[in-house]
């Protein structure tokens, strides 16, 4: 049946429920913490709710970010955390790189998405530059992921076809938009394992970013 699916019904159709209970469970095996809700507010309370005020957050590019509120919740002018990204955006790329890169990698909280999420518990994060796989992989102290239930797929293989196939289509147009730019895979970044307690995921039962 997959078979007959074309390229954006394989990779946008929501799973069954035995699907995502079993994922679930093998992400829990692999040392992630998982919860699964219902909706954006509450994909946006759920990761609010897991950080102290006052704690230093990188909100990575991320259209799931946007579309949940969150980034604005991190970065707007009334939030009570302490902004990564504001603080580096506020430096000059030029001649300040170094600096930018240090506070970016190592916040209390790095927050982004996943492009895919494999049905044996697996993790997988595209980028063009890798500004953001630091962080995630070692660099900041805790790790929350958002991502709509979509994003879940049956193997690695999936996974990579996923991200050439359809993530990258839609973040090339997306950096096309915002910076005149074209967008690539430049790195891949796979967590199969984490320490318990460092890297949680938020599942939203919808079609959430891509």
């Amino acid at each position: 049946m997959t078979a007959n699916l074309n390229t954006e019904e394989r990779f946008t159709r929501l799973p069954d429920e035995r699907t995502l209970t079993a994922t679930v469970v093998a992400l829990e095996e692999h040392g992630f913490s998982v919860e699964v809700v219902d909706d954006l507010g509450a994909a946006r309370d759920a990761v609010l709710g897991r950080i102290p005020q006052g704690s230093s957050v990188m909100t990575n590019t991320s259209v799931t970010l946007q579309e949940t509120g969150i980034e604005e919740a991190i970065n707007g002018s009334d939030s009570s955390y302490e902004s990564a990204r504001n603080k580096m955006m506020a430096l000059d790329y030029q001649t300040q790189a170094q600096q930018m890169k240090v506070i970016a990698g190592q916040a209390d909280y790095a927050l982004g998405s996943v492009h895919a999420v494999t049905a044996d518990g697996a993790l997988v994060i595209a980028s063009a530059s890798g500004s953001q796989l630091a962080a995630y992989a070692w660099g900041a102290a805790n790790v929350i992921f958002v991502a709509g239930v979509q994003k879940l797929v049956p193997s690695l293989q999936a996974a990579h076809e996923r991200i050439a196939q359809h993530s990258l289509k839609l973040e090339d147009a997306r950096a096309q938009a915002a910076y005149g730019q074209h967008s690539y895979i430049g790195k891949l970044l796979e967590i199969r394992q984490e320490l318990p307690g460092r890297v949680h995921l938020v599942l939203i039962r919808q079609h959430v970013g891509y």
